[in-house]
């Protein structure tokens, strides 16, 4: 069993879901993104997805495209990003997931970026603009270096290519909440509710489901994995809180700890 899927077999030990938390690396400099990842992880986010800065990220809000700005600016590199990625790991067991839009992939070299991947204590990739009937050699590169893949299913995914997704798919099946790109949201949608009961007898028994975009508060967590969810990502809340205490960063660590603490509390699973 992999470092991902043993993560989630851990918190449902536990009788919650799993917590996985985005920070672009770099955000706001390279040096300080190891210590935000502790803070995260001390606050209970079971997994880490690292977000490799891209000039054009395509599915990403203002929050996430001005923290790879911003990253950017600070001089941060895909090799960085995995350099940043094995600091963590020296001090952490949590699993670090990357995810990148596929240019920087396909720059590095297919196998090339998933050798320095493992070699770097990277556990999955996520890469939001390859679409599964075009991820042959990807997963190929991938299965021989032992990444997970994770693919990511959407509103809008037909019942046949959902199960497509599936069976690409490994660590968990990313379903992205609604239509549109990342950021923070007031309220989940009842369509959200719907669109995870739809998705789970596809997913039930094959592979662990998260979903993400707009979940930003630990109501929006208790009822995503109240419809059934095995985990939650929350990216925006977090990034936010970065960019308004980047200037303090002893209150943007302390807070940043708080906040992921009362996400992971929502994360709690009520007895039926």
């Amino acid at each position: 069993m992999n470092a991902i899927a043993k993560a989630f077999q851990k918190t449902k030990e536990g009788g919650n879901g799993a917590l996985i938390g985005y920070v672009t690396a770099g955000d706001p400099t390279p040096e300080l993104t190891p210590k935000i990842a502790d803070a995260l992880i001390q606050g209970g986010v079971d997994i880490l997805e690292l977000g490799l800065p891209f000039s054009d990220p395509i599915a990403d809000g203002p929050t996430i495209q001005a923290a790879s700005v911003r990253a950017l600016v600070a001089g941060t590199t895909p090799l960085k990003v995995l350099q940043i990625a094995k600091e963590i790991r020296k001090s952490h067991e949590t699993p670090i997931v990357i995810m990148t839009y596929y240019n920087p992939v396909f720059r590095t070299g297919l196998e090339k970026f998933c050798r320095l991947s493992k070699e770097f204590m990277v556990d999955g990739v996520i890469v939001p603009d390859l679409p599964v009937e075009e991820s042959g050699d990807y997963k190929k590169a991938a299965a021989k270096f032992g990444l997970d893949t994770i693919f990511l299913a959407a509103p809008s995914t037909t019942p046949e290519r959902l199960k497509a997704i599936v069976q690409c798919s490994s660590g968990f099946l990313y379903l992205v909440s609604h239509f549109g790109v990342t950021g923070a949201k007031t309220a989940v949608e009842d369509s959200t509710i719907q669109l995870i009961k739809r998705v789970l007898p596809v997913t039930s028994g094959k592979i662990n489901l998260a979903v993400g975009f707009g979940v930003s508060k630990p109501q929006h967590v208790k009822r995503i994995v109240a419809a059934g969810a095995d985990g939650v990502i929350v990216g925006s809340a977090f990034i936010d809180l970065i960019q308004k205490t980047q200037d303090d960063t002893v209150a943007m660590l302390k807070e940043l700890e708080a906040v992921a603490s009362e996400m992971k509390k929502a994360t709690k699973i009520l007895e039926k």
